[in-house]
């Protein structure tokens, strides 16, 4: 009996591989047009307290073939390498402060636009048809952004999209808590390419780095009480029938020589929590799906039948093929395997972290569709 459940849960996991690299072949690039103009970029990065890593980011020049305002929003001045980027103070109360950073600096950066003088009647065709022709993207700042990031997410809202989003892409990483968030997010069934072609319903985006209509930034200024705006925002497009797709650049980013990990246990313990407000039927995907091989040698290797080892072979070189797939840096990639054992911790402190969640210092109780609630205080609650 456990050999039969062990031979076809590793089969399914196969299986569920198998489609992933199908579609990946399958799927069809998005070729950009040659616009012969660019648009103008508003370039909004949300921060609270920047780390020596992400002021380099921030400081990083944009060589963008177009007009680009870059503007650092933060409660305080940060540290800033470059001329061209401008700080604007915002200390939001909201729940949410990444939203309320971002609804800030639309609010205030439209009504500086409206208060700019009258053009000249020689200036006015083209100051007016760059008014109109305006791209808003938000991007986190621990992002290397680029002018081939800054394009890709331009090129999908001008093709049409009300929201568009690029896949982290983590740089490589010695340390082993950093291999395997590269091997989560570039290697395993997380990267975002492989959720996107993988995605029924509602489009899975991740709100590093996306590019937003005027559509999708009124939805989610609307989100400042909720965590995972990012899904929540997907979905509410959905349900309107608008568009929302993935950039066909990366968002790189760049990491620390050594990455903690607590931090990382806690940031994807968070995201698991997320998935279950947002998406509570795939929550259980994670380790049936998305996570089963360290399971499944445990358990091949007290089982030990040539079935067994024949489907848990196929697995393994399907996810092997997968990741080479994914991370084309030469050599068959592992880090994966660290990866999924990174998943079962983050899942299993969600069960056992159960709606309480911890963001940025304070406690809030999840509610439906990731919307925060102060948690009450140890031994308030009657």
């Amino acid at each position: 009996m456990m050999a039969t459940m062990v031979t076809a849960w590793a089969v399914l996991a196969a299986g569920f591989t198998a489609v992933a690299l199908f579609r990946l072949s399958r799927a069809k690039r998005f070729e950009s047009a040659r616009l012969r103009r660019r648009p103008r970029v508003l370039l909004i990065r949300p921060v609270d307290a920047p780390t020596p890593l992400e002021l380099e980011n921030l400081a990083t020049p944009i060589d963008y073939p177009g007009e680009l305002t870059h503007v650092v929003v933060s409660p305080f001045r940060p540290r800033l390498g470059s001329a061209n980027v401008r700080w604007l103070a915002s200390d939001p109360l909201s729940r949410n402060r990444k939203v309320g950073h971002l609804a800030y600096a639309l609010t205030t950066l439209d009504a500086e636009g409206a208060a700019a003088p009258e053009p000249s009647i020689d200036e006015r065709p083209e100051r007016l048809q760059a008014t109109g022709d305006q791209v808003v993207l938000c991007v986190d700042a621990d992002v290397r952004v680029d002018s081939a990031l800054i394009g890709a997410l331009v090129d999908e809202l001008k093709g049409g999209a009300a929201l568009s989003s690029a896949a982290p892409r983590p740089s490589p990483s010695n340390s082993i808590a950093g291999r395997a968030v590269r091997g989560l997010l570039v290697q395993s069934h997380h990267a975002f390419e492989v959720i996107d072609v993988m995605s029924a319903g509602a489009r899975a985006v991740c709100g590093k780095a996306i590019a937003l209509s005027p559509a999708a930034a009124a939805e989610l200024v609307k989100l400042s009480g909720c965590i995972g705006e990012d899904l929540e925002l997907s979905q509410v497009l959905h349900e309107k029938g608008l568009p929302v797709t993935l950039a066909r650049a990366t968002a790189n980013v760049p990491q620390p020589e050594q990455v903690s990990g607590r931090a990382v246990v806690e940031r994807f313990t968070r995201w698991m929590q997320v998935l279950r407000a947002h998406r509570p039927g795939l929550f259980p995907s994670v380790p049936l799906l998305f996570a089963p091989t360290p399971v499944l040698m445990v358990l091949a290797s007290v089982v030990a039948t040539p079935a067994v080892a024949v489907a848990l072979s196929t697995l393994v070189g399907l996810r092997i093929a997968l990741a080479n797939r994914q991370d084309q840096r030469g050599g068959l990639r592992f880090e994966w395997l660290l990866a999924e054992g990174l998943l079962w911790v983050c899942w299993l402190n969600a069960l056992l972290q159960g709606g309480t969640v911890h963001w940025r210092g304070r406690r809030f109780e999840l509610k439906s569709g990731g919307r925060m609630e102060p948690a009450p205080v140890h031994g308030e609650a009657g």
